[in-house]
């Protein structure tokens, strides 16, 4: 009896490990796609060489060195690895026999619009690293999301590095279909970013006053704290007035500017850059959570076809991750003499809308368009595809 008891339970226990896995294959794999690719190129070159000469210290004047000063660029590559599993809309065709991961040609509407094409889970975990005119950058996005017919749930992650763009969300809505082709949702918003958007720390810096209301950093002294020193000299004009100025070495010694306005104009952008990508790269993370709404309509039939979608964020932003003094809520409380104690938070509204159309007006005309723009924080980012196809039989 015990080792009948005893091979049933592991039967059953087999059963259920067995039922188990079918349906994580089923909810998660079937359908998905596995793959490793990637892809090597030129890089940019400019279409004519530069050229500079280099005189010989002793004889200014003699035959010169022609010195070939043409930035080259090492081959540009890219390579990733992932798995996906995301539903396509009837309008949408795969761009290829194969999966390579390339976002660029690999578009899909489902990454962005409320709604799927499918009710279940879709997802998309995908790494790579590639190289252009010889800078090395990872890319990275892992996307989970699950549609029902009244809710919606998505987790998403995405790090861009050419453009060092870094975000993570999660959110949690309602969905109400209304009829076969239109739905809305509502719910909450949790995202994050690494920038202090609408924080610029040099202007801060040179905005700082003294006790007596006078500005506490001359611009010129930020030269002073990357190496550079300023050198005091005078002249005499053809008119015979004498005149002074200063002129600038780099910590090398070199000289890079002969007066402080060619210090400004050309030296000063790059320490200003500088300046804020390291106090930037001191500030923490934030995260923040929003009330969002979205809708969607959906129309598609052989000849026409239409897709509008709409995200949209309330003004009722909520940090709660991060420094409060240098999130986005206080953007606007930065002036002469530095934070202001008594600001007053500035909410903002951040949304996303898209919208895909098709018309095949007769066998050999087609009308497209496509397009998407988002606002979030201080990033704008919009795409848009138009135009007409004349096919001749």
């Amino acid at each position: 009896m015990r080792i009948l008891l005893i091979t049933l339970m592991l039967l059953l226990s087999s059963n259920a490990n067995a039922q188990f896995f079918k349906d994580v294959y089923k909810d998660f794999l079937k359908y998905g796609t596995f793959y490793v690719a990637g892809n090597v190129g030129n890089a940019y070159e400019t279409q004519r060489p530069n050229y500079f000469i280099r005189t010989d210290p002793d004889d200014l004047y003699g035959i010169p060195t022609v010195v070939d000063n043409t930035v080259y660029h090492p081959f540009d590559y890219r390579y990733g690895i992932g798995i996906r599993k995301l539903a396509r809309f009837d309008y949408e065709v795969k761009p290829g026999n194969f999966w390579t991961g390339n976002s660029k040609i690999e578009k899909q509407t489902a990454l962005s619009a409320p709604t799927s094409a499918v009710k279940g889970f879709e997802y998309l975990i995908h790494y790579e690293k590639e190289r252009k005119r010889g800078e090395e950058m990872v890319n990275s996005r892992y996307f989970l999301r699950h549609t029902g017919k009244y809710h919606i749930a998505k987790v998403e992650q995405r790090s861009q590095g050419n453009i060092d763009f870094k975000y993570k969300s999660a959110e949690v809505r309602a969905r109400l279909p209304i009829g076969k082709k239109f739905s809305v949702s509502a719910g909450v918003i949790y995202r994050t970013h690494e920038k202090a958007y609408g924080y610029n720390p040099v202007e801060i810096w040179l905005n700082e006053t003294d006790e007596f209301g006078n500005a506490a950093n001359a611009w010129y002294t930020l030269g002073f704290d990357y190496g550079y020193n300023d050198w005091y000299y005078t002249q005499e004009d053809q008119n015979g007035n004498n005149t002074y100025n200063w002129y600038w070495t780099d910590p090398d010694g070199e000289v890079v500017a002969y007066t402080d306005q060619d210090f400004r104009d050309r030296i000063m952008p790059g320490l200003m850059n500088q300046y804020n990508n390291e106090i930037w790269d001191t500030l923490p993370s934030y995260g923040e959570i929003a009330p969002i709404v979205g809708a969607d309509f959906y129309h598609y039939k052989n000849k026409f076809w239409l897709h509008a979608y709409g995200n949209y964020l309330l003004p009722a932003h909520k940090y709660l991750k991060g420094e409060e003094e240098f999130n986005y809520l206080h953007r606007d409380c930065w002036g002469v003499g530095g934070h202001v104690a008594d600001c007053k938070e500035a909410q903002w509204d951040d949304f996303q809308v898209g919208m895909v159309l098709g018309w095949k007006v007769s066998k050999a005309i087609g009308v497209f368009i496509e397009g998407e723009y988002t606002k979030f924080w201080d990033s704008r980012i919009y795409n848009t595809n138009f135009g007409v196809n004349l096919t001749f039989k």
